[in-house]
């Protein structure tokens, strides 16, 4: 469901799929620089629980947060050279491994994913407050039609 939202809207999203995910939940957060997919990140690591200062893992790949109602992995892929690389640095165990996975630019790891996950896509608009965000459950239907009635409106 794509629709144009102010970055407040953006905020109340991160906070309503923070208290929606479940173990071994997959995020796929793609956008240009700048378009707010760490500020979704934040948002979202807050309302999950994430007592530390969330950062961005660019340097590190994933960074782990364990204080949460869940553990969190915090991916940044942008600086992979390849796709396999992820796997170099245990990406099946973090994905598999009860927690909830923010895995951002994941345009560039999406053969990668697994066969289910939550996509959210963030595109810049005229406006300078707002985006255009495109929230999708990808790889279940049954799940992705609750999911759209739950992330609809």
């Amino acid at each position: 469901m794509e629709k144009v939202l102010t970055f407040k809207q953006i905020d109340e999203l991160a906070k309503k799929l923070a208290n929606y995910v479940e173990e071994n939940t997959v995020i796929a957060l793609i956008g240009d620089l700048g378009t707010g997919k760490t500020t979704f990140t934040k948002t979202f690591a807050k309302e999950f629980g994430v007592k530390e200062n969330l950062k961005s893992p660019t340097f590190n790949y994933v960074l782990e947060y364990l204080s949460g109602r869940l553990p969190l992995y915090h991916f940044d892929v942008y600086r992979l050279c390849n796709s396999e690389e992820i796997y170099e640095i245990g990406y099946e165990d973090y994905i598999n491994n009860g927690g909830v996975a923010l895995i951002e630019w994941a345009n560039i790891i999406l053969e990668d994913l697994p066969k289910e996950y939550i996509k959210i896509e963030f595109k810049y608009t005229e406006k300078e407050d707002e985006r255009i965000v495109d929230i999708r459950y990808i790889g279940n239907k049954e799940k992705e039609a609750k999911f759209n009635v739950d992330f609809g409106n």
